[in-house]
């Protein structure tokens, strides 16, 4: 296996709830195997990540330090880090036509409707969770493009 993480990209259109709590959910699933890492992105994003979503990870026990929300074309930039899959998780960045990041990465789409309540984050994130626990387990050194492309796929129809 490369020494080299597989690195994710999680698309929302603001970058302030949901990609942020896959993000930081992903990076802390995997933190022990080293085989994943996650960031996150939007097409127009917030001035700032969601208090309710930061407050959720907390309580989770999820570190956030450091998370910002950001544009998505800062991962073309030179240095930026080379991205291996992109899972948009809202509807508006799923039918927005995204960049085309070096070495065109597989898209997938993990819907989750927009949380506005403590408990719809919480829904929100459960969803999330469900679905990075089972990406994380799928032996991705061993699966082509197309498997990756098709198991991913299958992931966001849970």
């Amino acid at each position: 296996m490369s020494s080299s993480p597989f690195n994710v990209l999680f698309l929302c259109t603001g970058n302030s709830a949901r990609s942020i709590m896959a993000e930081v959910t992903l990076n802390h699933l995997a933190a022990d195997s080293q085989r994943f890492h996650a960031y996150s992105a939007g097409s127009f994003p917030k001035s700032e990540p969601n208090p309710l979503a930061l407050a959720l990870m907390a309580q989770q026990g999820i570190s956030t330090v450091g998370v910002r929300s950001k544009r998505w074309d800062e991962f073309l930039a030179d240095g930026a880090p080379p991205i291996h899959l992109v899972v948009t998780v809202c509807d508006a960045a799923a039918g927005e036509a995204c960049p085309l990041y070096p070495g065109t990465p597989p898209k997938t789409h993990w819907g989750v409707p927009d949380p506005h309540t403590a408990a719809e984050f919480e829904q929100a994130y459960r969803a999330l969770r469900q679905r990075i626990e089972r990406f994380i387990a799928l032996p991705i050194e061993a699966l082509t493009r197309a498997e990756l492309q098709q198991r991913a796929n299958a992931i966001g129809r849970i």
